[in-house]
């Protein structure tokens, strides 16, 4: 049975091998009986193990790979094909890989980048018995709408006149009256500014009209504006801008990726993700739901959230913020990583902290000195995290909760209010407490503490679902000197 036989050979692997982390069989044998099964699985791993579960995943594939697509990003690839393969031709273990859109014929497992699972769907490549496998599947959303993001340049509005010049005078002035709408909208220099579907119904009519349409043209005429955020990001130097179209909901949209076959999803976002309900909204119903938890409980995590701070929106919170921080720094001998998605606030808060500890504090940089100070965003901190030491502190200036200055958050809020749900509880508070876990990971590794200076953890009512998210954790009410 294709589970023993993996279960022994990662046995006999770890045996040379000798990796600290408790689930490598456990994770092995559940991507063995789904393999052989074809289950509709999704298996829920603790944060911080994302560097874990190659080996569970790829010593069942060694033994029965046909059929099997593997959905991985460019460098996941990299180090599948560069660190992870030969590491099991050591062993003895052999893992044939094919590249490109067109299935393979013999018994490689067949590799994708989300881009172009998206293609190879399109294009009907992807048969009924192929069984998907997403390790990081709570990033799939993310990656499903950057993959069909549509984006349209001065240069496309160009071919779409010198394909159709007979429409070129109705082209032009439909641009001008954009344009002036748009910088006409726009609060600051290089702001963004959401369109809304009504000031581009007269480029739909006119698109209507004009056949055949070149790429991108052809896909903009078929999106649907109630599926669709649109939005312009303006250059004022050269007077220009980019209008960019992206997808609410991707899963929903993609008929048949998902739930008309057999997957294995992957998730190391802890149990708060709303990944489960995205899958549950696209219609993938999962035979397994495994949660692998560790086996004993971490150590607490000493947090310093004073109750009586100032709120986001007031006038002395960015002076809240540098005294906070200029006091969690002091005396700090190790590496301090300070999260803020705020743009202006964050580059304000660099330049003073730089103005009195020097060239320890930058920002968002992999080279920090031993004592540094990161200011960075919170995807900037997950995406980097590993390619940083574990920090001594990591500092939250600001909760994620989604801005609805986002023109992507905006019309997902106003999708879910045309729905009649909370779009708060919904979307914006499952989506920032997914971040919290994997975020304070490398802080539980390293044992250092936690600051939270947003005010709303403690002065609004959902900062107990926060709490809770960052469990196990103890009260740090003081901060002593070293």
């Amino acid at each position: 049975m294709l589970e023993a036989r993996a279960h022994q050979q990662l046995k006999t692997l770890l045996q040379h091998d000798r990796v600290a982390w408790p689930h490598h069989l456990t994770l092995s044998r559940l991507i063995a009986r789904s393999v052989r099964r074809g289950d509709r699985a999704l298996i829920q791993l603790t944060p911080g193990s994302e560097e874990h579960w190659w080996l569970g995943l790829l010593v069942p594939l060694c033994l029965q790979r046909q059929r099997c697509v593997l959905v991985l990003e460019a460098d996941q690839r990299r180090r599948l094909l560069q660190v992870e393969r030969p590491r099991l031709r050591e062993a003895g273990l052999h893992l044939p890989c094919w590249q490109g859109l067109e299935p393979p014929d013999g018994e490689q497992l067949w590799l994708l980048t989300t881009q172009e699972l998206v293609q190879a769907h399109r294009q009907e490549q992807l048969h009924d018995d192929h069984l998907l496998i997403i390790p990081e599947a709570d990033q799939l959303s993310h990656r499903l709408r950057q993959a069909l993001a549509l984006t349209l340049q001065s240069q496309d509005w160009e071919r779409l006149r010198q394909a159709h010049p007979n429409a070129d005078a109705s082209l032009l002035d439909l641009h001008d009256r954009l344009s002036r709408q748009v910088f006409r909208q726009a609060t600051r220099r290089d702001a963004t500014v959401r369109l809304e579907s009504g000031q581009l119904q007269a480029l739909r009519d006119l698109l209507t009209l004009l056949h055949p349409l070149p790429a991108p043209w052809d896909h903009v005429l078929k999106a649907d504006p109630s599926h669709w955020a649109y939005w312009a990001d303006l250059d004022h130097r050269l007077l220009q801008w980019r209008w960019h179209l992206q997808l609410l909901e991707p899963l929903r949209q993609l008929q048949g990726l998902l739930n008309q076959r057999a997957a294995i999803l992957i998730s190391s976002a802890g149990e708060s993700a709303p990944l489960q309900t995205e899958l549950n909204d696209a219609g993938f119903d999962a035979d397994v739901v495994v949660r692998l938890r560790e086996p004993t409980l971490r150590d607490p995590l000493p947090l310093f959230a004073p109750r009586r701070q100032p709120l986001p929106n007031t006038e002395v919170f960015a002076q809240h913020l540098l005294e906070q921080s200029r006091r969690l720094i002091l005396g700090r001998a190790g590496l301090t990583v300070i999260l803020l998605d705020d743009n202006r606030l964050r580059q304000r808060l660099t330049s003073e902290l730089a103005s009195e500890f020097g060239s320890r504090v930058i920002e968002a940089a992999t080279a920090p000195e031993a004592n540094g100070v990161i200011c960075c965003r919170w995807s900037w901190w997950l995406q980097h995290q590993a390619q940083l030491p574990p920090p001594e502190q990591l500092i939250i200036a600001l909760l994620p909760i989604a801005s609805l200055e986002a023109p992507l958050t905006a019309a997902r809020v106003e999708a879910l209010k045309r729905q009649g749900r909370d779009w708060f509880r919904d979307l914006l508070l499952p989506e920032a407490l997914s971040l919290l876990a994997p975020a304070v990971a490398p802080l539980r590794r390293s044992g250092g503490r936690l600051a939270v200076l947003d005010g709303r953890l403690r002065g609004r009512s959902w900062g107990e679902h926060v709490l809770t998210a960052l469990q196990p954790w103890t009260p740090l009410h003081r901060l002593l000197p070293d």
